[in-house]
């Protein structure tokens, strides 16, 4: 019996109340992530060239690095000794090996765009948009699992998911213009954060809802994963800002 439940999926719970006004507090920050400028001319299929690089290159250590956030949070679980921590390890366990793929199919999608593996390999954030970088590894240290879990796996997971949907209808636009080489591989890190990712921020709240077991914990978590957004804005507004249109 024991064996068979590790290999249960997370089951989503209904929210209670204060967990429904933890995720709409959320959403207005969520939106002005996915309804950036950045993201609705990608969709459209008008982002400049400069800004589209912006994004691509200077995001990657977020891709690449998020494998390891996940990491610093499983090694904070304490399965049978905290509510809600067998859950999440299994969960992230299971994770990190597909947020692992992740970073070479983000690496084939900015190689359509004439991005090299050397460039990623190398490239230095400026501040504004390696500040979301910084913060994730210091939640992932010194922060509470909840906290963790709130920030990476809820914040930054669920506006990704969200804006890949947009954008994943654009990308031919790209290739008609001489622009990018569209193609399955290119294509791969947008689909699969488009048709599956929405699942995940909701798992997310799920961890949260269970190892959050009170007021001062949900409110860390919240705060956790508000920052988190507030960063991605961040450093979206820098890429838009200071690449020309």
């Amino acid at each position: 019996m024991r064996a068979a439940q590790y290999k249960k999926a997370l089951e989503l719970t209904e929210h209670s109340p204060w967990a429904q006004q933890f995720w709409d507090d959320l959403v207005p920050l969520k939106n002005q992530v996915v309804e950036h400028p950045v993201f609705v001319e990608m969709a459209e299929g008008s982002l400049s060239q400069p800004r589209f690089r912006c994004a691509l290159l200077n995001f990657y250590p977020l891709v690449e690095n998020f494998p390891k956030y996940m990491a610093l949070n499983l090694a904070k679980t304490r399965p049978g000794r905290q509510p809600g921590h067998e859950e999440a390890k299994n969960w992230l366990i299971e994770n990190i090996k597909i947020e692992q793929r992740h970073a070479y199919w983000y690496q084939d999608w900015a190689m359509g765009f004439d991005i090299s593996l050397e460039e990623l390999n190398h490239v230095s954030p400026p501040a504004a948009m390696d500040a979301v970088n910084n913060y994730l590894w210091s939640m992932g240290h010194q922060a509470s699992l909840e906290e963790g879990i709130a920030a990476t796996n809820l914040a930054i997971e669920w506006a990704t998911g969200e804006w890949s949907q947009s954008v994943v209808k654009g990308m031919e636009s790209y290739q008609e213009r001489g622009i990018a080489t569209i193609n399955r591989h290119s294509m791969a890190w947008l689909r699969a954060h488009a048709s599956y990712d929405d699942e995940h921020p909701h798992e997310a709240m799920e961890l949260v809802k269970r190892l959050a077991v009170d007021d001062e914990r949900r409110d860390k978590a919240f705060k956790a994963a508000k920052r988190g957004l507030e960063y991605y804005i961040v450093a979206l507004d820098h890429c838009y800002q200071n690449y020309p249109g």
